[in-house]
């Protein structure tokens, strides 16, 4: 039995090393490796109603209250469903 070795060639396009790219994946990794996090995303903006609304969601939860999703019940009323089919 005779064992033949198979290569292959390089795929695809060759990395730059000193490109911008590299750069900022190698100052990710590095921040990573110290302990650090990195802030993928928009930054959440402290004091806004969707942040004071996501807080407040999360304490009722912490409470053990039950948190439902969609609308709350009764807050349409029919004839407000009725007009607007008739209008369309």
């Amino acid at each position: 039995m005779s064992t033949t070795t198979k290569t292959t060639a390089q795929r695809g396009r060759p990395v730059s090393n000193n490109s911008a790219r590299q750069a900022k994946l190698a100052a990710r990794a590095a921040r990573v490796a110290a302990g650090g996090s990195v802030g993928r995303g928009r930054p959440a903006v402290e004091g806004s109603a969707r942040q004071a609304r996501l807080a407040a969601q999360a304490a009722r939860a912490a409470a053990g209250v039950a948190i439902t999703v969609g609308r709350p019940k009764g807050s349409t009323s029919k004839k407000a469903e009725v007009a607007t089919e008739v209008a369309a």
